[in-house]
């Protein structure tokens, strides 16, 4: 048995929990964190903001499927941290934040001491799934197992514990070794959810972003049940481009509602069917439905369906294509679905013009494997809807949070978890300005991470909101700097491309630089 500071010993622990990577920044009250790293064999990634540390965390974790884990002081740091936080419960992505807290005596008080909060606690468990503090080792041991167990077997969302100063730098006993995390749970009986696929004679499914890991049962059940199919953003890439029922990625158009209203049953799985995958009061007509998810709690929400599947997707999706009898036709028409697609992408492009013609470029020069990680931008709007993706885990986006910021960092995380896979950035030059100065840990790492950045000069959506509602645009135009001199500031490498040629070009040489580049895209280059 060895003894170490605990603060050491939880470094040794996420080591042996399979962790590789720790992003954060260390400070005055963390640093017992950082006295294990290097012992333990672990690599440390140091953001420039905690905002940044969060999304690269992020990243990081929807890259690989592994938990992000990021290492925050008390107070500032852990507020900094709760906007990745809350991005991270809203799109189910594993984090972990572990931060440090005051002593034990001053919890609470009132003491006015450095890095103070009322309720640091508190304050995180309004982001996190859950938010406790270890006041010994062994609580802090039980809460890291605790995390990766509901990771593997439950509905994966961030997580907080902290651990009084005093606590991480006291002696601890070594932690007991890592026992197999529990699996997802499987629906015990799917007789009634496929015998009601099966009659079905219009079955349409939508597909979340809960359904990623049964993209191929998927596949083969669409296949054999002729349905048609539509997915939500975070689903992506789960139905395969080019298969002729596809409705694509066209949820939230006005349109899609009439389309799925010709439905006999529509199938949902692995989505919230929230707001921001529909923006529309409920995101299906009122077609019987049957709902699968892990969550019990979006079996009974506003979509109630007529019958619910409490259990794992990507299970359930095998069993089905397993179970199901392969039909020769359905009530889908191919021609109506084509002309449907057709007719939505060019109103996508009517209403921010210009933008999709880059995004086809994009998309034929990229390689197919490509990881991409997106901003709150009209450029990520537009291609939502209109670039399929080969297979689902391949755009990241800050769907429902909604937070400006996220794009660069997740991307850095990203490309940190997969070092030999392409991956870009897509932001706005409104949003990039959020967390730009992390561009100086991917020119430290050296990361080959083309940055595209779409600027329209200023909050373009927002002033088109404003339009909209008969409000004089105001307060969305906001000086830029020069993105190409600022980058080469920091030491990346910088271009501006004069047309779309350019643009590929661009990107192409940057996927194998010798660190990041920054590309600044205007309208002009249209």
């Amino acid at each position: 048995m060895v003894e170490r500071p605990l603060g050491a010993q939880l470094s040794h622990m996420l080591k042996s929990r399979g962790v590789e990577v720790i992003f954060g920044i260390p400070g005055v009250h963390n640093v017992e964190l950082y006295r294990g790293i290097e012992e333990a064999g672990l690599t440390h990634v140091l953001a420039r903001h905690e905002q940044g540390a969060g999304f690269m965390a992020d990243g990081y974790a929807r890259a690989t499927g592994r938990p992000g884990v990021a290492y925050v002081i008390t107070g500032p740091g852990l507020t900094n941290i709760l906007t990745p936080l809350g991005q991270a419960y809203s799109d189910s992505v594993p984090v972990l934040a572990i931060s440090s807290c005051l002593n034990r005596a001053d919890l609470g008080v009132g003491r006015a001491r450095l890095h103070e909060m009322k309720d640091q606690e508190g304050a995180a468990a309004t982001v996190c799934d859950w938010s406790r503090t270890a006041m010994d080792a062994a609580t802090a041991y039980q809460l890291v197992d605790r995390a990766f167990a509901e990771f593997a077997a439950g509905r994966p969302r961030p997580k907080h514990m902290q651990v009084p100063i005093e606590v991480l730098g006291a002696l601890a006993p070594e932690f007991d070794a890592p026992r197999a995390l529990p699996a997802r749970p499987v629906a015990a009986d799917l007789s009634a959810a496929i015998e009601r696929i099966a009659r079905a004679e219009r079955p349409l499914f939508v597909f979340g972003g809960g359904a990623r890991a049964g993209w191929q049962a998927a596949r083969r059940v669409l296949a054999k049940t002729r349905a048609a199919s539509i997915v939500t953003y975070a689903g992506r890439g789960i139905v395969a481009p080019g298969d002729p029922l596809s409705l694509g990625n066209y949820l939230a158009r006005p349109d899609a509602e009439r389309m799925l209203s010709r439905a006999d049953l529509i199938i949902a799985i692995g989505t919230e069917l929230s707001e921001v995958d529909a923006w529309r009061p409920r995101a299906l007509p009122d077609v019987p439905l049957l709902r699968v998810d892990i969550d019990p709690a979006e079996l009974f929400d506003d979509s109630a369906a007529d019958l619910a599947v409490l259990g794992d997707a990507g299970a359930f999706l095998s069993a089905l294509a397993d179970a199901l009898p392969e039909r020769a036709s359905s009530g889908w028409n191919a021609a109506e679905i084509a002309a449907a697609r057709a007719r939505w992408r060019a109103e996508t492009d009517a209403e921010r013009p210009g933008i999709v013609r880059v995004v086809d470029a994009l998309r034929d020069c990229l390689p197919k494997q490509t990881r991409i990680y997106s901003d709150m931008t009209q450029f990520a709007y537009v291609a939502k809807e209109v670039w399929d993706m080969p297979e689902p885990g391949l755009w990241h986006h800050p769907f429902g949070f909604g937070t400006l910021g996220y794009a660069l960092p997740a991307a850095i995380g990203g490309k940190v978890g997969l070092p030999g896979e392409p991956v870009v950035a897509i932001a706005g030059d409104y949003g990039l300005q959020y967390t730009i100065q992390e561009l100086g840990t991917a020119v430290e790492l050296g990361l080959p991470l083309p940055i595209l950045v779409w600027d329209n000069g200023k909050l373009k959506e927002i002033e088109e909101s404003m339009v909209r509602s008969q409000i004089a645009p105001n307060a969305v135009v906001a000086r830029n700097p020069d993105f190409v001199r600022l980058a080469e500031a920091y030491g990346a490498n910088a271009v501006r491309p004069g047309s779309i040629g350019d643009l590929q070009s661009a990107v192409h040489n940057a996927l194998s630089a010798d660190g990041p580049t920054l590309i600044h895209m205007t309208q002009a280059m249209v």
